[in-house]
């Protein structure tokens, strides 16, 4: 199982907001059967590693098809091969070392 995180930038719009480029990415994603989390800096998405990478070439062309003319695009994988991970796993174990200190 693997994590994904899709960072898409659109340039080229117009505008600094890009809200609207990012509600359409969401949109794509909730049609598909996946796991995923929209977080400040982007999305992470959770699956198989080679059906991530072709959910990424699946939403690709959205910031385009909504007039971006330049998008520079940020994909980090992390792939567990040792054990099952899912979103929220690193952020609970950070928490629990923490909880853990302050006892």
């Amino acid at each position: 199982m693997a994590l994904l995180q899709l960072t898409m930038i659109p340039l080229g719009t117009g505008t600094p907001s890009v809200a609207e480029y990012v509600a359409e990415v969401q949109k794509a994603l909730e049609k598909e059967n996946i796991s995923f989390q929209l977080n400040d800096m982007g999305t992470v998405i959770e699956g198989n590693a080679v059906e991530l990478l072709g959910l990424v070439s699946k939403i690709y062309e959205i910031p385009f098809k909504k007039g971006a003319m330049r998008v520079v695009t940020q994909i980090v994988i992390d792939d567990r091969r040792d054990k099952q991970v899912a979103i929220g796993d690193k952020v609970a174990a950070v928490h629990d070392i923490l909880s853990s200190a302050s006892n």
